[in-house]
């Protein structure tokens, strides 16, 4: 580690099981960090740990001093054979359900944060030196910092997977956002299927953050979600005790600090849609949602969205929202028009062996076109036996 950095931070691998103790450093990084990442605060973090935490760890940057500070939170786990060769790669942490790598940082010294970080993983013998950072923004104050620090000391990064998604970032136009996202004969038509609703019973929208609502509400979620398509895929939380269990803890703990609300739609006292929405700090991520399918006629979903969207546009709290949602999302994306470019890096921190990295680059190129192939197979087998 450079010595004027070494002088100011303290630098650690902790395995995940292992951070208990430090909860409330943890908690209170999180409230200071440079960009939020919710899905890296404790309350879903240790949720999601049981399911998706086998093998990880974080890298712990602490202020020197007394009391000492936590000032960088980096998670990942290390796979020691990710190309089927003995060549390991430090990963960030994330997964089906956290789609987002920003790692956190203090936003006071945030630059030297990030290269005390880089120095740790460059020299510390227990950790890989080439780094994939999953699902990181590429124009985001963080990614610009850690571009500027690799271009210094010349060191290598390369994206993949580089894709945009649906971002709800109005800037000063909220007013009358919707009515310019969305042509008029679109909102007309909407408006038709509302009424149609209507013929049901009384359409009505519930909106709450109070923890007991959120808790009650979320069993409406977990049913819809169920009898539609991800229930006869077999991707359904419902069924799946463990998965339950974190979505339960995750929201729960997170409705306790205020940070998670659940929207509903109703056709009388039926619920047929139903939104996750999970805040931190000035950003909001949509990050559930599902709808009754004998109401597609109606697109509950979206119906729902508009509403969920102008309680957004209604908050001064939140500048922005990700939609957490894949490229060229057949719903969100006529809606919210801005976009948030997101991409998996590669890095290499330091191993003293460019033709390492180039192999890396080219082993991961391969797996995932290998990975693409077999979905695209997967797909048309599928198809064909539909």
């Amino acid at each position: 580690m450079h010595g004027t950095i070494e002088s100011v931070y303290r630098v650690e691998w902790r395995p995940l099981d292992q951070l208990c103790p430090v909860a409330a450093e943890w908690w209170a990084l999180a409230a200071r960090a440079l960009e939020p990442n919710v899905f890296y605060e404790p309350a879903f973090a240790r949720a999601a740990a049981p399911v998706f935490g086998q093998g990880v760890g974080a890298v712990l940057v602490w202020s020197r001093g007394a009391p000492a500070r936590l000032v960088g939170f980096f998670p990942g786990r290390i796979e020691r054979r990710r190309y089927g060769v003995p060549l390991p790669v430090l990963t960030g942490w994330t997964h089906a359900y956290a789609p987002l790598g920003v790692p956190l940082v203090d936003r006071d010294g945030a630059e030297a944060i990030v290269a005390a970080w880089l120095d740790h993983v460059a020299t510390s013998p227990e950790l890989p030196k080439i780094v994939l950072l999953p699902y990181l923004p590429v124009d985001n104050p963080f990614a610009r910092m850690l571009d500027g620090i690799l271009a210094r000391r010349g060191g290598a990064a390369v994206s993949f997977a580089e894709h945009k998604r649906a971002l709800l970032d109005p800037g000063a136009e909220r007013t009358g956002y919707l009515e310019r996202a969305i042509p008029g004969k679109r909102r007309k038509e909407l408006r038709r299927q509302r009424k149609r609703l209507a013929d049901h019973g009384a359409v009505t929208v519930t909106s709450t953050g109070e923890p007991g609502a959120v808790a009650k509400g979320l069993d409406s979620f977990l049913a819809l979600e169920a009898a539609g398509w991800k229930g006869r895929a077999g991707t359904a939380v419902r069924g799946n005790e463990a998965l339950e269990k974190f979505m339960a803890g995750a929201v729960h703990a997170l409705a306790d600090e205020g940070k998670a609300r659940l929207a509903r739609l109703f056709v009388g006292t039926r619920p047929i849609a139903a939104f996750v929405t999970l805040t931190s700090g000035a950003t909001a991520w949509c990050w559930k949602v599902a709808y009754d399918e004998e109401f597609a006629h109606a697109s509950p979903g979206m119906q729902l969205l508009l509403d969920v969207t102008q309680d957004l546009l209604d908050d001064p709290r939140i500048a922005r929202a990700d939609s957490c949602a894949t490229e060229h999302h057949p719903m969100i994306d006529h809606v919210w028009r801005e976009r948030l470019v997101v991409a998996d890096r590669l890095i290499d921190a330091g191993t003293g062996q460019p033709g390492a990295f180039v192999l890396a680059c080219r082993l991961e190129s391969l797996r995932r076109a290998a990975i693409g192939g077999a979905k695209t197979l997967r797909n048309l087998l599928r198809r064909r036996a539909a």
